[in-house]
């Protein structure tokens, strides 16, 4: 097997635009989940409002590039106030599966053909780069070194990546350690007993999921910026990536999301190399194409050992918040 080739890939993805949407989804859910105990099962929907947002903004409005990364943010709290209004009020199962429910009609309502103007439908969109490449402030050239070898573009998608991936990071660290975070934990502990305080719950949570959704609002963004936007890929698969990604670096960590991120597009694509190579040379007795998807057995296998023997995360504390809990 070319070994050097299959590290080469590997390793491009610590550093991949996909790794760092995956990241600010996850700080999203990190609020939702972490912090105040919404078992929020859309942050598909958050992503692909983001997404579509900007896309539309710039293609059918004609707008900068920058102004519909604010729209889609504003589109989330839009979309988090329509979800939280009805559904805050529920039992933590109860309100998992609306938030499925609602993300999938998110998704259905942009590939119908009623909004095929604006959304293209099931062909999605692109054609929208114009702008944001335009600010590029790197010069045209080759950058990086080794497998973090990059044209100037595809720098600039990852640098303004961890920069919004940064400025998350820093925001959930500055709220969470405020009177307002500590409000929100009691929340996630004992929303009675909070209450009793004379807080009001339901703003609380109102407030949590509206955050929660603006990074994963930009997490889509990220996401869209080095191709283009496609319905099929905000499917459910996309929440469960998300969460798999959470419970692996910690649900109430401000670097967990980001380090669990790293670590499971490196393992998914690392498995995405080795076992169709093995199953090429016979080693396994499947077809490449079958074994392709083999991994996500792996991955599944291992979200379960994770949950069972440390639910708390790589850098979770077990004190504070378990997935079980």
């Amino acid at each position: 097997m070319d070994w050097g080739g299959i590290l080469n890939n590997t390793a491009g993805w610590l550093f991949s635009p996909t790794t760092i949407a995956y990241a600010l989804a996850a700080t999203g859910l990190a609020v939702h989940f972490g912090y105040a105990g919404l078992l929020n099962f859309g942050m598909a929907g958050f992503m692909a409002i983001g997404a579509y947002s900007y896309a539309i903004s710039i293609i059918s409005f004609g707008l900068p590039w920058w102004v519909g990364i604010l729209i889609g943010m504003l589109m989330a709290v839009v979309f988090a106030i329509i979800l939280g209004i009805p559904t805050l009020r529920l039992r933590a199962d109860y309100l998992a599966i609306v938030t499925i429910a609602a993300a999938e009609i998110v998704r259905l309502m942009f590939t119908t053909t009623v909004f095929d103007e604006y959304t293209n439908s099931a062909d999605g969109l692109g054609g929208y780069h114009a702008g944001f490449r335009a600010a590029n402030p790197f010069p045209e050239g080759t950058y990086g070194f080794g497998p973090w070898t990059y044209t100037a573009q595809e720098l600039w998608v990852r640098v303004f990546g961890v920069i919004l991936l940064a400025i998350a990071v820093l925001m959930v660290w500055a709220l969470m350690r405020s009177p307002w975070g500590r409000v929100l934990k009691g929340i996630r502990e004992d929303e009675d007993a909070v209450r009793s305080l004379g807080k009001n719950v339901f703003s609380f949570k109102m407030q949590a999921l509206m955050l929660g959704g603006i990074f994963g609002a930009l997490g889509g963004v990220v996401f869209a910026l080095p191709s283009a936007v496609i319905p099929g890929t905000y499917t459910t698969s996309l929440t469960f990536f998300v969460w798999t990604i959470l419970l692996l670096g910690g649900a109430a960590t401000v670097f967990g999301p980001v380090v669990g991120s790293v670590i499971f597009w490196v393992i998914m694509a690392f498995l995405d190399s080795v076992l169709p190579a093995l199953a090429a040379q016979g080693i396994l007795p499947i077809t490449p194409i079958q074994a392709g998807t083999l991994r996500f057995i792996f991955v599944g296998i291992a979200l379960m050992l994770l949950v069972i023997f440390r639910p708390q995360g790589i850098l979770g504390n077990k004190r504070e918040l378990t997935f079980v809990k």
